[in-house]
C-alpha cells in the first residue's frame, strides 16, 4: 500500500537525503512538482516521486538529466 506524504514529512525527508532543500509549501498529490533549492543555490523542480525513488536530488547543472535511450 502507498504512503501518502504530507508536505512536512516531505520536507523532513529531502532535508535527511539531500543537500537540497525544499521551498514549496504545499503538497497536492505524486504527479505535482516541487520546488527546490539546489546545495549550489539555483531552484529546480521535481515530482517528490522522481527524487525520492530516482535520485534526482540536485538542479540539472549539479546533476544533468541521463540521456534517453
Amino acid at each position: 500500500m502507498n504512503k501518502r506524504w504530507t508536505i512536512h514529512q516531505i520536507k523532513e525527508f529531502v532535508e535527511k537525503n539531500s543537500e537540497s532543500k525544499l521551498l514549496s509549501t504545499e503538497y497536492h498529490g505524486f504527479s505535482q512538482k516541487l520546488l527546490f533549492k539546489c546545495a549550489c543555490g539555483s531552484n529546480f523542480e521535481k515530482t517528490f516521486t522522481k527524487f525520492k525513488n530516482n535520485n534526482q536530488r540536485k538542479c540539472d547543472v549539479c546533476q544533468p538529466s541521463k540521456a534517453s535511450r
